[in-house]
Formats: C-alpha cells, sequence, structure tokens
C-alpha cells in the first residue's frame, strides 16, 4: 500500500488539521497588513474562530493522547503479577502522566491502617523513607469521602488553610484519588508538586480516577497472586516435610484406595519388601503382599466392615532367601477431610531381628542371672571387678558318674536338667545369682548385684528349696533316677566382675571365700546342707542348725567349724 491510499489515523487527521488551521491564521496576518481597516474586524472574529478550533483541536489531541496511554499503561501493569512490580510500574506511570514531581500509593494493610507501599519521582527513582511526607488532610479527605481531589495550589486553598503538613512541606499542586475494588477502598495515589502551582487541572484528575481503577484491578490481583504464592510456597514447604517426615518413618508405610490398589510407599516399606517404589505403587495388595496375602485379606474385610482400625497384627511368613520372616501389621481406614474412607493405611514392622534378639535374651537370661543381666551395660563393659561381701552357694548331684554308666546320653541329660532345674529354680526364688553350672553342680551367690541385708539367710532358703524340690522329684521318677544333693554355704569377701578376654567374657565371683564353700559342698554327705560357722553366726537366730564338725578342708592349714542345717525355726 503506498502513501496515497494508506487510511490516515486519528492522531495524523488531527495534526493535519492542527497544521491548516496554523497556516489560515498565519496568512491572515499578512493580509491584514493589505486589506482596508474596515475589512479588519470581521478578519478579527475569523483570527478567533480558528484560534479556538485550534485549541480544541490541542484539547482532543491531549485527550486521545491521555486515553491512549492509559490503554498503553492497562497492558503494562497488567502484564506482571509481581506485587513490586507492579507497584513500581504504576507510580512510574503516574508521575509521567500528571507530570508531578512526586507519587505516592497508599495502600490498607491487614490491621486497616492506610500505609505507604511505594515512592517515587520524576526521575523515576525510589524516595527515601525519610522524604516520604504528604498532606495527611488531603489523603484523609479522599479516605473519608472516596472521592478525588484536586488543588492547583494548596498553599491559598481555602479547604486547606493552616493545615501543618501543606505549610511546613510548602505543597503547592496536590492531586489525591482513591484505589477502589469493588467499592472497597484498599488505597489512595498521591501526587504532588512542591515548586508549581496550578500542574493539575479536570482532565489530569480524571485520567488519574481512570488510571487509579486499572491500577487497583492490577494491585489487587498482584495482592491475591503474592498470598496465593506465599500460600503455594508454605503448602509445598510442608508437603516436603511431610514427604521428609513420611520418607525418614523407621516403620513401612503403604496406602491403597478403595480398589486394593497401592497409592503410596515409604522408603522402609521399599526396604521390607525388597522392591522399589515404582514396583509397588500401582500394584494390589495381595501381589505386593503375597506371602501373608490369605491371611491379611480376613482383617482387610473386617476393617473395610467395621471402619475400625486392626492394630499389632503379627504375621508370620517363610521367605526364600531370610527363611523365617515376622512382621507386624497396623491396619486403619484412609480418610478423606469428610471422614469418607477412601482406602486403606498400612503400617509394616519387619519384627525379625528383633524376635531373635528377643529368643537370644531369652536364652541368656536362662543361662544368667536377670539381675545380672540389668547390671551389664554393653557400651561400658570393662574387664575386672569390685570387692563385695557374699554369701555363696554349691550344690551337686550326688552318684550321678554311677548312674550315667548305664543310660544314653539322651536320657542322662534330660534327667540331669531335671535336678539342676529344680536347684536354679530355687536360687531364682530368693533372688540369688546363678554364677555358672559345673557338670552336675551349681554355683550361686546372694548380695551381688543387687545388696541384700538378709543373703546368708536367702542362701539357707535356696538349699532348703532344693532339698524339697529334690523330694518331689522323687515323686515324679522312676526309682532308678532317684539322685542325692549336697549343699555347701560360706559368707565373706570376694571380686565380682569380667573376667576373661573381650571374645569371651564371664561374669563370675573370685576369692577364697568362694572357694571355703566349694569344699564344704565337697565334704557335704547324701542330702545333706552344711554351713560354715561365720555364715551360721548370721542367721542362727532364724536357722534351726546343729554343730557338724570341725573340717580339715584341701589347702587350709587350720580345720573350719561347720554347722548342719535342719531347717528354719
Amino acid at each position: 500500500m503506498d502513501e496515497k491510499t494508506r487510511p490516515t489515523t486519528i492522531p495524523d487527521q488531527l495534526l493535519t488539521l492542527g497544521m491548516q488551521a496554523g497556516k489560515v491564521r498565519a496568512e491572515l496576518e499578512s493580509a491584514k497588513l493589505k486589506l482596508p481597516k474596515n475589512t479588519s474586524s470581521d478578519l478579527y472574529h475569523l483570527e478567533i474562530t480558528l484560534s479556538q478550533i485550534s485549541e480544541k483541536i490541542e484539547t482532543f489531541q491531549r485527550e486521545y493522547n491521555n486515553l491512549l496511554a492509559l490503554a498503553n499503561m492497562g497492558q503494562v501493569i497488567n502484564s506482571s503479577l509481581e506485587i513490586d512490580e507492579v507497584l513500581t510500574i504504576v507510580m512510574d506511570n503516574i508521575v509521567r502522566l500528571t507530570k508531578a514531581e512526586r507519587g505516592f500509593l497508599m495502600l490498607r494493610n491487614e490491621e486497616g491502617n492506610m500505609v505507604t507501599s511505594m515512592g517515587r519521582n520524576w526521575e523515576m527513582e525510589s524516595i527515601n523513607s525519610s522524604e516520604l511526607t504528604v498532606s495527611k488532610s488531603v489523603v484523609g479527605r479522599v479516605i473519608s469521602t472516596g472521592e478525588p481531589l484536586v488543588t492547583t495550589n494548596a498553599q491559598e486553598d481555602q479547604r486547606f488553610m493552616g493545615q501543618e503538613s501543606i505549610v511546613a512541606f510548602n505543597l503547592r499542586s496536590i492531586l489525591c484519588v482513591p484505589l477502589k475494588v469493588k467499592n472497597d477502598l484498599i488505597g489512595v495515589i498521591y501526587a504532588d508538586n512542591r515548586i508549581r502551582a496550578g500542574i493539575f487541572a479536570e482532565s489530569e484528575r480524571n485520567l488519574l480516577v481512570a488510571f487509579a481503577n486499572q491500577a487497583a484491578v492490577a494491585i489487587e490481583n498482584a495482592r491475591l497472586f503474592s498470598s496465593l504464592k506465599h500460600t503455594l510456597e508454605e503448602v509445598t514447604a510442608l508437603k516436603n516435610l511431610m514427604d521428609n517426615i513420611f520418607a525418614s518413618i523407621a516403620s513401612g508405610v503403604i496406602t491403597a484406595n478403595v480398589t486394593n490398589e497401592i497409592t503410596l510407599a515409604n522408603r522402609a516399606a521399599e526396604t521390607i519388601l525388597g522392591a522399589a517404589s515404582n514396583e509397588i505403587i500401582g500394584q494390589l495388595l495381595s501381589d505386593t503382599l503375597a506371602p501373608v496375602s490369605r491371611e491379611l485379606e480376613q482383617h482387610l474385610m473386617e476393617l473395610r466392615e467395621t471402619d475400625k482400625a486392626i492394630t499389632d497384627l503379627e504375621i508370620s511368613h517363610t521367605s526364600p532367601t531370610r527363611g523365617n520372616v515376622d512382621w507386624r501389621f497396623n491396619l486403619s481406614p484412609l480418610k478423606d477431610a469428610a471422614q469418607k474412607t477412601q482406602g486403606v493405611a498400612i503400617v509394616l514392622d519387619d519384627l525379625t531381628e528383633r524376635k531373635k534378639l528377643e529368643a537370644q535374651r531369652r536364652l541368656f537370661e536362662r543361662m544368667v542371672s536377670p539381675a545380672v543381666i540389668e547390671q551389664l551395660d554393653p557400651n561400658s563393659l570393662q574387664l575386672g571387678g569390685k570387692r563385695t561381701d557374699i554369701t555363696t552357694l554349691f550344690a551337686d548331684i550326688r552318684g550321678f558318674t554311677t548312674f550315667s554308666e548305664n543310660k544314653e546320653p539322651e536320657q542322662l541329660v534330660k534327667i540331669l536338667n531335671r535336678y539342676l532345674a529344680a536347684m536354679a529354680e530355687a536360687v531364682l526364688a530368693q533372688e540369688g545369682t546363678i554364677d555358672k553350672f559345673m557338670g552336675d553342680a551349681i554355683m550361686a551367690w546372694f548380695n551381688a548385684p543387687i545388696p541384700q541385708p538378709d543373703h546368708t539367710l536367702r542362701a539357707v532358703k535356696t538349699a532348703l528349696i532344693i532339698r524339697a524340690s529334690v523330694e518331689k522329684l522323687y515323686q515324679e521318677l522312676p526309682a532308678d533316677s532317684h539322685l542325692a544333693f549336697g549343699v555347701g554355704i560360706h559368707y565373706g569377701e570376694a571380686v565380682l566382675g569380667l573376667i576373661g578376654t573381650e571374645k569371651r567374657l564371664e561374669y563370675t565371683a573370685i576369692s577364697d571365700s568362694v572357694n571355703i564353700a566349694k569344699r564344704i559342698q565337697e565334704n557335704s554327705a547324701k542330702n545333706q546342707i552344711l554351713i560354715s560357722k561365720i555364715a551360721y553366726e548370721r542367721v542362727n537366730t532364724e536357722v534351726e542348725a546343729v554343730h557338724h564338725a570341725e573340717m580339715v578342708l584341701k589347702g587350709k592349714a587350720q580345720p573350719m567349724e561347720v554347722f548342719e542345717v535342719l531347717g528354719l525355726k
């Protein structure tokens, strides 16, 4: 399209008319000099008319430019949803449009107070906090009335005579309009000039009102976006936190929908099931938990029917690679915000290793006194021991060597265990500590590791219980399995502690007093309970005993006085 056929725009047409009007006025000025005086009046009126036409054209041109600028600014301020960027764009355009020296944006905060959110000058620079000074009376009037306000010279405006801020800050031209969203006042736009008066007119006011309507919507949208963004960040942070917590839970967690399709599994579940999450999610519970699915399905049906949680459900199965495996399940209805069941949540724990440790502990407790176990700290085991007074008891089975000559090993061990068990139970019944089993004998002590003021009496009671237990065994076992016992008891100082090496430790008592108790037991007769004099003197008011003999013990130069225990007084 060439220049002759190109359509002209309204600004082009206005510019052409303005130029033509100016040309006519210039020609008239020239014609005045050549025409007679009686024609000058008509030319004067024509000149006035042309001048008025030119002014209207200029006004129309300015308003058109303002409307065009307003439309362009609408696109600009709506091009971003970042609140700080929107506020900057709004204020820079206000200052440019109104030709103000400064422009301020005041917004209502969460407490309902108007605070200055942005201040910009004609150089498109932010105004520092020390210069954020506005006419409070002008702003207050706009806030209270909700109407725009313009003053060409605030120093002479009767509405603001005597106002301190206007006088103190030497304010002259002021323009202030409300920011409204759906008739709700969210803030005000304030522009002023402290040097020139009369720079704001009705056209600037109307322009700023129109612009404020667009700016209010843009600001509110940016605020909503900022709030939404902040909420999204909080939700994302919360989700990440929940994901981290969920991933760090030691128990396996699995969720499934109403059709039993797995929707979620954490790391612990992956470890327990031996499969990655992408191999678990989307699969049916019956497939993923195939080894226990038959038994588990019964409880899932119960859960669906009752809508109540099922806890501490233990199911064992055999794994080709691990052997016997023990799992514990906690089943709960999976509910949404409306408390409607949307599936099931499963907490899964692998108890296999724990059960092994529990079994090992139970076995250990049968080998070592529970009181000793409670005193041991696996993290601070040290070789050595400490001195303490104890009462030591030795008991053995008499005639066991002869008895074993014509018995099968399996039968022999079975009978031996019956007698040793009776002795061990007697010791534990009096809260004694079993040191060790030595073939057909047992060694125990009292008053350690837990102090027992009556420890010697407890040792005597243990011996009497052994006697009663053996007599009971006579009623249960055939005559050829009736074996006798012998007990020796002594009181004295000993060193108790861990003896051995770091690879093989034994918690035991070592001292001469322990050896004496052993020697007394070796010299006891069939079904006889012997006690040293020093031990008897500690219990003589409660124990019935008779003097036995002065016994010469192996390794001792002097004979030792010994008493035979008959019973309790």
